[in-house]
């Protein structure tokens, strides 16, 4: 199992020429083997930028999420209480919220997370591919 970031998600979905060949290899690897987990937080992400004119997808929003939806082997996990609480207390990190989400679930399911952010790549608590 793997984590992916937010820009790793709509990068997959929309243009995979701009993941390293590490990561694209991680997360068809994934696929054919335990699976791909990203953040419900990075579907708000996604929908901000959206809404916010900084990101044009191929088709309506709703319809993008269902098309992730429907991919074997992926899954979006929901921000429950308990994700929501260890994210705040992220030792070190800094305070983006959703990143904290995010690295928070790759910590709490013991999982690699894909992301070309370097801040996130620096951080020694959670494991990376790019």
């Amino acid at each position: 199992m793997i984590v992916i970031d937010t820009h790793v998600l709509v990068w997959w979905l929309s243009d995979r020429s701009r993941l390293s060949k590490e990561a694209l290899r991680a997360v068809e690897d994934a696929l054919a083997g335990d699976g791909v987990a990203a953040s419900s937080i990075s579907a708000w992400e996604v929908a901000l930028l959206v809404d916010k004119g900084k990101l044009d997808l191929s088709m309506d929003l709703f319809q993008w999420l269902k098309v992730a939806d429907e991919i074997v082997n992926f899954r979006f996990v929901p921000v429950d209480h308990i994700l929501a609480a260890r994210s705040v207390v992220v030792p070190d990190f800094h305070p983006d919220p959703a990143d904290r989400i995010i690295v928070s679930l790759a910590r709490n399911l013991g999982a690699p997370l894909v992301t070309a952010d370097e801040k996130i790549r620096r951080y020694p608590h959670v494991r990376t591919i790019w």
